[in-house]
């Protein structure tokens, strides 16, 4: 399961928008704004750990399958590199 971070990070800037308005508006009291903050940050940290558990098991079964083209790839992404830096 691909886990959606850039959407999620969407949807927890929305909440916080939402949630900051409601708290200008005298809707929410600050600790009830705390509690749903971290709230929300659960959450985002829950998506973030579940997308760098996929990239970390697709890079480990693309490695698996095909570890010259990884590490072809990355020389080659490092002689660029020196070039740039050289130039």
């Amino acid at each position: 399961m691909i886990a959606d971070l850039l959407e999620d990070t969407r949807d927890y800037w929305r909440k916080l928008d939402e949630l900051e308005a409601a708290y200008k508006k005298g809707e929410v009291s600050l600790q009830e704004v705390d509690a749903k903050v971290k709230l929300l940050m659960t959450e985002l940290g829950r998506s973030r750990k579940q997308a760098l558990s996929y990239f970390v098991s697709s890079f480990r079964a693309k490695w698996s399958q095909q570890p010259e083209i990884i590490v072809g790839v990355a020389v080659l992404g490092i002689i660029t590199y020196a070039w740039a830096v050289v130039s």
